[in-house]
């Protein structure tokens, strides 16, 4: 649902819980004279007297009572993130003191702000196109280097460029074509067919190429999925809580202990890892244990890393050989990164020669329980990562976009089977509509109430 857009809102802006300040924000057509009423500057200037973007100290008080000092910013539209008039209060960390001052201001005429709602009035008033919006709520979640350098990417425009850049040719395209149609009647062809056909497939080029960045992108942004699998006892709960560097799953002796998937994640060089915990693979009866083998097939084919766990002590090539088989029978992608973790090294005085060429796959050998050699199996992981800078690249990881970038291919496609079949140009006018209008949807050009409803609902409260 998309709220009044007309009202003075406000909102506390920082992470509930007690902290040493708070900040509030103010923002709406009557956020001036809100202020004059709830502020009083220290300085002892008239409000109206002070500057706009400069901290001023004073206190917040409700009639003659003050409830709090507080540094007090004012932003004077459209120079704001909203494009609004538009203030922001930092006052002492109580939560006492954030709730008297948001009921002073709803008592003068402000409302508690929706869920983005402050950044979906910067959109709104021309501040940022939706895909810097989107990035906004990224960079907010980021958790590592990349996601954090991909999101400053994406907000500073480098990507709703590319994107409005290829709208605008299709514009130029489609104006030729819609010329055509102002006269069909004298059957006068405007648009060159081959510049028209280079154009296109220029555009196509350029979409997949964007499109083709996806995977990397929600990889930069969500994590990199690292699968642990092996068979029951291998030691997969063990290398984990190696991993995390604490006790994050349950280890016991008895095969079968972990039932259900158990994820984690931890930072290695500005990149995050998933590291999945999974049951191990075994024929069993058990109702529970099914199910989580059944999730770990899953798990399987979803990962981009896997580390398959085995025991070296007990494990001879040839059974180790038919465990590989077994598992890349779950895989549709052959291709994915796998690397074999030889573990309980530490029950060996030497390990076996004939490990020492084991099979094709990269090998690490390590004693989890000592946590012997963990560091090799990050180090690996680092290595695999290479980090790219995204300040030169156009990088898509958004689903929505994705999936807008897709269908508008699929368009123009369409448009291409029309010029071979020779279809009448008011027929490959409305598939050139198509195409815009995906397009279009990503920077917020085209848009609904219902779709900015849905990506704004996802914001925090004070953003």
């Amino acid at each position: 649902m998309i709220p009044n857009l007309t009202d003075t809102i406000c909102a506390v802006a920082t992470a509930p819980g007690v902290g040493a300040i708070a900040v509030i924000r103010v923002s709406g057509p009557e956020t001036m004279k809100l202020m004059e009423q709830v502020f009083r500057p220290h300085s002892r200037k008239s409000f109206s007297a002070l500057k706009m973007r400069y901290a001023h100290f004073g206190v917040i008080r409700s009639r003659e009572t003050v409830i709090d000092e507080v540094l007090c910013t004012l932003f004077c539209a459209p120079d704001s993130y909203t494009g609004e008039d538009s203030a922001e209060i930092s006052c002492h960390g109580s939560a006492l003191m954030q709730q008297q001052i948001m009921a002073l201001l709803i008592g003068n005429g402000a409302r508690i702000a929706m869920g983005g709602e402050f950044t979906l009035r910067g959109f709104r008033n021309g501040k940022f196109d939706l895909a810097q919006a989107e990035a906004v709520a990224d960079l907010i979640a980021a958790d590592s280097d990349a996601a954090r350098d991909l999101a400053l990417s994406q907000m500073r425009g480098g990507y709703s460029s590319r994107i409005k850049a290829l709208r605008e040719k299709l514009v130029n395209f489609a104006a030729l074509i819609e010329l055509e149609l102002d006269f069909s009647e004298e059957d006068v062809e405007f648009a060159d067919r081959s510049q028209l056909s280079n154009l296109l497939d220029e555009l196509k080029d350029e979409i997949i190429a964007l499109s083709s960045s996806f995977s990397k992108g929600n990889v930069m942004k969500s994590g990199i999925p690292v699968t642990i699998i092996g068979k029951p006892n291998a030691g997969k709960s063990t290398l984990l809580n190696a991993i995390l560097n604490e006790e994050r799953a349950i280890v016991s002796d008895i095969p079968g202990t972990t039932r259900d998937v158990i994820e984690d994640t931890i930072n290695i060089n500005g990149f995050s890892f998933r590291f999945i915990d999974t049951a191990g693979l075994r024929d069993s009866r058990d109702t529970i244990e099914t199910i989580g083998i059944e999730r770990t097939v899953e798990k399987i084919r979803q990962a981009q890393v896997i580390l398959h766990i085995f025991d070296i002590s007990e494990t001879n090539p040839d059974e180790l050989q038919e465990e590989i088989d077994e598992f890349r029978n779950h895989l549709e992608d052959k291709s994915r990164r796998w690397i074999l973790i030889a573990n309980k090294t530490d029950r060996l005085e030497t390990i076996p020669s004939v490990f020492k060429d084991l099979v094709e796959l990269e090998t690490v050998f390590v004693s989890a329980k000592r946590k012997e050699n963990i560091s090799v199996i990050t180090d690996t992981l680092s290595r695999m990562v290479e980090k790219e800078s995204v300040s030169d690249r156009t990088i898509v990881s958004n689903a929505r976009h994705y999936e807008a970038l897709m269908s508008a291919l699929q368009a123009i496609e369409d448009v291409e089977k029309g010029f071979e079949m020779q279809v009448p140009s008011d027929l490959v006018a409305i598939d050139i509509r198509r195409a815009l209008h995906f397009l279009g949807s990503i920077t917020g050009e085209v848009t609904t109430d219902e779709v900015l409803g849905t990506i704004f609902g996802k914001f925090c409260i004070g953003k």
